[in-house]
């Protein structure tokens, strides 16, 4: 990665529902209070990113740095219907020529149907504070990336809608300037010992395009705040991936 002189970029995100799902719990989803560093990568990445499956071409990464809790926390429960099969790239392919009648999967089918207990996070707003990363042979200098993120932020734009752990709960966001003037996060002290940090591995450009490579940290809120350690620090631990 190249060493630059990173430029804070700050977002505020809020939605009527998120849901950061805690790993060690399974199949039942329950929340982590404030976004994991990999879904406030996420909200930065819809914004603006430039992804390559070459990783020769790769331009930069997102590194959070910090994620503020704005709004009190409210869990709510969810019990919704999943389904227990996916469609196949090969029928969806026959679909499209017309060789084949499609199959639709429902989810109020007795056969397919899969109950899901949830408790999600109700009524959320976040300060996300995150910087660009660039990789090796990015062609483009630092201020260039910044000031581009800043315009598309500024106007609204996004490639994709962001959203806060699962796509179907969607947040909207604006750009921060000037952070004095912006209210204080909420009283909250917790310790949430380890949290997920990321699911893939970000000290190679080929992030999102290999297999997952999970990475902890310790995470402890102190008055709303969630500092979140660079990727390469030894506070994030990363898991070796087995061969086989």
């Amino acid at each position: 990665m190249v060493s630059d002189n990173h430029q804070t970029h700050i977002i505020e995100v809020w939605a009527d529902y998120a849901c950061f799902s805690r790993p060690e719990l399974k199949i039942e989803r329950f929340s982590y209070p404030c976004p994991t560093p990999s879904a406030a990568r996420g909200v930065f990445d819809a914004i603006y990113v430039k992804p390559n499956k070459d990783p020769a071409n790769a331009e930069f990464r997102w590194q959070i740095t910090q994620i503020e809790i704005l709004n009190p926390i409210t869990y709510i429960a969810l019990r919704r219907n999943e389904v227990s099969q996916v469609a196949s790239e090969r029928n969806a392919k026959q679909w499209m020529k017309g060789s084949a009648e499609p199959e639709p999967i429902f989810a109020d089918d007795s056969k397919t149907r899969q109950q899901r207990q949830t408790m999600a996070l109700r009524d959320v707003r976040y300060r996300l504070h995150g910087h660009i990363v660039r990789w090796p042979g990015c062609n483009r200098n630092q201020a260039a990336l910044d000031a581009q993120f800043i315009r598309r932020a500024k106007g609204g734009k996004c490639f994709q809608q962001p959203y806060l752990g699962c796509r179907e709960f969607v947040t909207y966001f604006r750009l921060i300037k000037e952070i004095d003037t912006e209210p204080k996060p909420q009283p909250i002290n917790q310790d949430l010992g380890y949290m997920l940090y990321d699911v893939f591995d970000l000290s190679s450009p080929n992030t999102n395009t290999v297999q997952p490579s999970i990475s902890l940290f310790k995470a402890v809120i102190r008055e709303g705040v969630l500092k979140v350690p660079e990727y390469r620090h030894k506070d994030v631990r990363k898991l070796e991936r087995r061969a086989g």
